[in-house]
């Protein structure tokens, strides 16, 4: 278990799931095998969206137990049977998903749930709680990484979400494409690199620039990056090639015309025989900011708020949806919210050139025959309640996201909002 996560994650839930729980218990239903689906419903105007959180959600998964405290808890509102059930739970299913970094559309089947229904209804909150917001900040972050193209993103958005949110967005964004992150949990729970640099209150200590850039340069050396805009831009340029000379690593501007002050930047480093500092700009860029400032000077990205939350987009809108029970399929069939009974599973065709064309969902047991080019998309991931297999790391899933993001044609990797990048063919 990752270091400062709780022991216990039972009551990362509703209440609804045990007044479902208990009700089942009541008349014998909760035995009855049943198979929950994950999937969206749309992009939301994206034009594919990133499958992020699954070794996070099978650590969560792995300590779903009810301790005592907790069921001291729930005796006030459930009756002894669903509390004495609740005392031994386990997850004893099993689960199949689109690995880590997948690319996924409307209705893939990201995750199939199989048990009995007691078993796996109570899981609904704590899966769509750790894929919906995992996935949406890797799809966002991915969106910059197209948009950034061969520059680097630093995620430095801890201060605007919560706490925890802030770890599994930077390990999200990491996943997405982004080089390093500044939160430091991210990286001692995940191996993410860290990077940081200074704020304004740090010049502002000092009264004078040059007295801030001078300890900062000899705590860190020259590798580092000096804020230079707490005053005078021009000014501040001038005192850290001053102070700390043409070696410096990088300066980073903050605000203001970020395109206009980068050009004005290299001209002013070019002239003061400091070609090789590199210039980072930050301050409220989104995928949209980013890809205007590409023609300009701009040698990295700090990106805060916007990534960790999803940028405008804060969740994926997955559902978990009960699609069979005792082999039978089962669908709702409400007009708004239509689901599509069966448990399923997912192929992606490719043409001969790697380009996806399309995502083909189909029954279980019904497997359409491969092209040259197809790929299943669902692995194993638990069987009998137990790990299939080691969980991969996100430098793996970092690989998936890459991989799969060059399969896109052309169009899909537009920012504007459209039509999913691939159709979504149900058999």
């Amino acid at each position: 278990m990752p270091p400062c996560l709780p022991s216990s994650t039972a009551f990362l839930t509703d209440q609804y799931e045990l007044t479902m729980l208990a009700s089942a218990l009541a008349d014998g239903s909760a035995s009855r095998q049943c198979v929950f689906e994950v999937f969206a419903r749309g992009l939301r105007g994206h034009r594919y969206g990133v499958l992020a959180g699954i070794p996070r959600l099978l650590d969560a998964l792995a300590r779903f137990r009810f301790d005592d405290e907790q069921l001291a808890f729930l005796q006030r509102m459930l009756d002894p049977r669903t509390v004495d059930w609740l005392t031994g739970y386990r997850f004893c299913g099993d689960i199949d998903g689109y690995p880590e970094g997948e690319l996924y559309f409307p209705g893939s089947p990201v995750l199939t749930v199989t048990g009995s229904f007691g078993e796996t209804v109570l899981l609904e909150t704590l899966v769509l709680s750790v894929l919906n917001h995992d996935s949406a900040v890797a799809t966002a972050a991915a969106r910059m990484t197209i948009a950034a193209g061969d520059r680097p993103l630093m995620e430095m958005g801890g201060r605007r979400t919560h706490e925890e949110a802030a770890v599994a967005a930077a390990r999200a964004a990491y996943l997405a494409g982004f080089a390093a992150t500044s939160n430091l949990a991210a990286g001692q729970r995940y191996g993410i690199p860290t990077a940081g640099t200074a704020a304004h209150a740090f010049s502002l200590l000092y009264g004078r620039e040059a007295d801030a850039f001078a300890a900062q340069i000899a705590a860190l050396g020259t590798d580092t990056t000096l804020l230079v805009d707490t005053y005078d831009i021009t000014q501040g340029i001038a005192t850290a090639i001053e102070v700390a000379g043409p070696g410096l690593h990088a300066i980073r501007i903050d605000s203001g015309d970020l395109g206009e002050l980068a050009r004005h930047a290299r001209e002013q480093l070019d002239q003061l025989g400091a070609p090789d500092v590199e210039i980072v700009v930050s301050g409220d860029l989104d995928e949209y900011s980013i890809a205007a400032l590409r023609a300009e000077p701009v040698d990295a990205y700090g990106v805060g708020t916007s990534v960790v939350t999803g940028s405008g987009v804060p969740t994926a809108g997955m559902v978990y949806k009960l699609v069979e029970v005792d082999g039978q399929p089962v669908a709702k069939r409400s007009a708004a919210k239509l689901t599509r009974g069966g448990a399923k599973s997912a192929l992606r065709r490719y043409d001969g050139s790697g380009t996806s064309v399309e995502e083909v969902v189909f029954l279980r047991g019904q497997q359409p025959p491969l092209g040259p080019h197809d790929r299943l998309l669902p692995v194993p991931l638990l069987r009998g309640g137990q790990p299939v297999a080691s969980p991969p790391t996100v430098r793996d899933g970092r690989k998936r996201v890459s991989t799969a993001l060059a399969t896109l044609p052309w169009e899909g990797r537009r920012l504007s909002p459209g039509e999913p990048a691939i159709p979504t063919v149900f058999m």
